[in-house]
């Protein structure tokens, strides 16, 4: 009588996890049974959250102190996601921030380590998750982006286009060989980020404002189906739509609303 061996957990790797976008994909992978890496420079805030995880869920949650706009510290995580002995099968590159100030009122090295979290660490642990995906010829990859990407908003707009049109081609490159990416644009969202930039919910309409929670069930929903592009609500999709065909002057006039 043979015998089958039993399958194996999934592991998903989330980039700040410990508040709003990221804290619910990490509850809710959770929840779904996936084992979790958990990645942020916040190392309490990280292990008080893999405590809440394995006691609710009975996962395996292994905590990664790192700060991503440090390379070395960067690094760490990209041979975490390479591991081959220890796969990751989900990817959620999820950390960010964003300045209250104006571009000329950042300084340079300022703007320098904004871009080395929303753009180089996205870049970088996307291609050492795809090396280890497409060797395996399955795996996923989630990079949260935003709709702010499709509006001329200052350097965070530009960074979240480059993830945007970076996932888009990885997935359409990717995708025959097992592995999918996947684009997340929230718009407004209820979470620490735009509290963080002293952005209050006067800032833009209730109507604008999602639900973490309900963003992050609509976008597992969204890769499970095998999308490329998530794009949480009606009202959002139509915004997008709209920003292709919008002109930039009146585009621009959304540069007095906040950045997510």
């Amino acid at each position: 009588m043979s015998s089958t061996a039993a399958p194996t957990s999934r592991t998903a790797l989330v980039t700040g996890p410990t508040a709003g976008i990221g804290a619910s994909f990490a509850r809710q992978l959770a929840a779904r049974g996936d084992d979790l890496v958990l990645v942020a420079r916040d190392s309490q805030r990280l292990e008080q959250l893999a405590a809440e995880l394995r006691a609710a869920h009975g996962v395996e949650v292994e905590v990664l102190v790192a700060d991503l706009a440090d390379r070395e510290q960067l690094a760490r995580v990209e041979r975490r996601v390479a591991d081959s002995d220890r796969p990751v099968h989900l990817l959620v590159n999820n950390a960010g921030f964003g300045h209250k100030r104006p571009f000329l009122e950042n300084s340079v090295e300022d703007e320098q380590q904004m871009l080395d979290v929303l753009v180089t660490a996205v870049l970088r642990l996307t291609h050492a998750a795809l090396g280890a995906m497409v060797a395996r010829g399955e795996g996923q990859v989630v990079n949260v982006s935003s709709v702010a990407g499709y509006l001329p908003r200052g350097t965070y707009s530009a960074a979240k286009a480059y993830v945007t049109s970076l996932s888009r081609w990885a997935d359409a490159t990717y995708r025959p060989q097992g592995v999918q990416v996947m684009a997340l644009l929230p718009g407004f969202t209820k979470t620490e980020f735009h509290a963080r930039m002293d952005v209050s919910r006067g800032s833009a309409p209730r109507w604008m404002w999602l639900d973490a929670d309900r963003l992050v069930r609509d976008a597992l929903a969204d890769l499970d189906a095998g999308k490329q592009l998530s794009i949480p609500s009606k009202r959002y999709k139509v915004l997008a739509g709209l920003s292709r065909v919008v002109p930039v002057g009146v585009l621009s006039r959304f540069q007095r609303l906040g950045r997510r």
